[in-house]
């Protein structure tokens, strides 16, 4: 029997495939997924989509909702993954305040890969060389001690797959 619930982050910077890979997690392990994106306010949003980078302050209420959002379902025994950038190590400290004990498989690649992955995308609001470049600038990578790190040139089935057996989940 399990004790607490799982609280899953699936991080990187746009184009390395937080919401695909999150989705097969979620299914793999029988839990919700939740995608950040959907939940920046409007102007963010706008800001992102004119090409203007966020800064701390546009992230901060973000953040916290996707805290409350972790605390939510570990007070439900709920398991949930969350796709999110968490790009510095202080916004990872605010999504712990909903979720203690915060599992993340952090995803990275290629500068060229990941504009390519960018490039190919239709109808959304994050796009461009100078937003990659900007998210490629603020990451504060995670420690291999806070993280499993994985390269996305591998399929997203293949990076479930090692994701799960090295953290020890067994769906």
């Amino acid at each position: 029997m399990k004790t607490s619930p799982l609280t899953l982050l699936v991080m990187g910077v746009s184009g390395s495939g937080k919401s695909h890979v999150g989705h097969l997690l979620a299914q793999a392990i029988h839990a919700d997924f939740i995608d950040a994106d959907d939940h920046h306010s409007q102007t963010s949003i706008d800001k992102m989509a004119r090409g203007e980078p966020l800064d701390d302050s546009d992230r901060q209420g973000w953040l916290l909702t996707l805290a409350d959002l972790y605390r939510d379902y570990r007070e439900r025994g709920q398991d949930v993954v969350i796709g999110c950038s968490a790009l510095k190590h202080r916004y990872r400290d605010v999504l712990r305040q909903g979720a203690p004990t915060l599992r993340i498989l952090y995803l990275h690649g290629s500068r060229d890969t990941l504009l390519q992955r960018l490039g190919g995308r239709t109808g959304h609001f994050f796009a461009g060389a100078h937003m990659l470049d900007s998210q490629l600038a603020a990451l504060e990578a995670p420690a291999e001690t806070e993280a499993i790190r994985l390269d996305i040139s591998q399929t997203p089935e293949r990076l479930v797959a090692q994701f799960l057996a090295l953290s020890g989940i067994n769906p």
